[in-house]
């Protein structure tokens, strides 16, 4: 049986009067990966944003193994968080990017070198370890960003639309690698997307959101087949089967 390593009940956001999430409530897995999935505005960014605690709910708990840290400071949750934009700092290379994220836990010279070298060989980055941001690729420059949180040994990593600003190919290659990290590491992932094909690629379960709330929490396969609303089946059924046909139709296409 799976260990409940997030537990959120009833929470809600308010940002003056306008109602953000209104009676959240879910539970992740140790291990798992959790796409959340919706349209812009429905209160994806703002879940991850009391998550790692960078907001408050105005109602509401989130519990971390059973421990209350509905108040705790985010330095104190041990939850990481990966952003669009890279953070890189462009003066150093991809070690020293990767080593800064250590610099506030006292450790060793040498027990730092052994952390980064072993996050930069499960990224994949080994050859570049000494090149500057501006040298590397978009989803190079993820990877470190993916890595400098990884070093830390979160229980929990967040994602905020992470790939949102690469192309397509490099897309697919990097949500691979993601996938392949999380099973390797068996670390717990927390993924906001607007994406339906990026998040049926890389979650165990996906939670759907509308207007401030949870429309369905389920297994791709579940959401794709037993949709229960409108909008999940508008949504995620209606899409996916449009993104088929037209990729059927180039295919025919290129076929004549």
């Amino acid at each position: 049986m799976s260990e409940t390593i997030l537990r959120i009940d009833n929470l809600c956001k308010k940002y003056g009067k306008r109602l953000v999430l209104e009676d959240i409530s879910f539970e992740v897995n140790k291990g798992e990966f959790l796409s959340l999935l919706g349209p812009s505005g429905c209160g994806k960014t703002t879940i991850l944003r009391l998550l790692i605690g960078i907001d408050k709910p105005s109602s509401g708990k989130i519990f971390k193994y059973d421990e209350d840290i509905t108040d705790l400071a985010p330095k104190k949750r041990n939850i990481g968080i990966v952003f669009q934009n890279y953070s890189l700092f462009p003066n150093m290379n991809v070690y020293q990017n990767i080593a800064y994220a250590l610099k506030s836990k006292k450790l060793s010279n040498e027990e730092v070198d052994g952390k980064v070298k072993e996050i930069i060989d499960i990224v994949g980055l080994n050859e570049h370890i000494y090149k500057k941001p501006r040298n590397l690729s978009g989803g190079q420059q993820q990877r470190v960003a993916i890595a400098r949180t990884l070093v830390l040994n979160p229980d929990i990593i967040l994602f905020d639309e992470p790939m949102s600003a690469l192309d397509a190919e490099i897309k697919v290659i990097l949500r691979n690698q993601l996938k392949e990290i999380q099973r390797k590491l068996n670390i717990t992932m927390i993924y906001v997307t607007h994406d339906q094909e990026e998040a049926f690629a890389l979650s165990d379960r996906i939670m759907v959101l509308n207007d401030s709330k949870i429309m369905q929490y389920d297994t791709p396969y579940n959401l794709y087949h037993n949709p229960s609303n409108e909008f999940v089946k508008s949504f995620i059924v209606n899409h996916l089967d449009m993104k088929v046909k037209s990729i059927e139709d180039n295919i025919n296409e290129r076929k004549k």
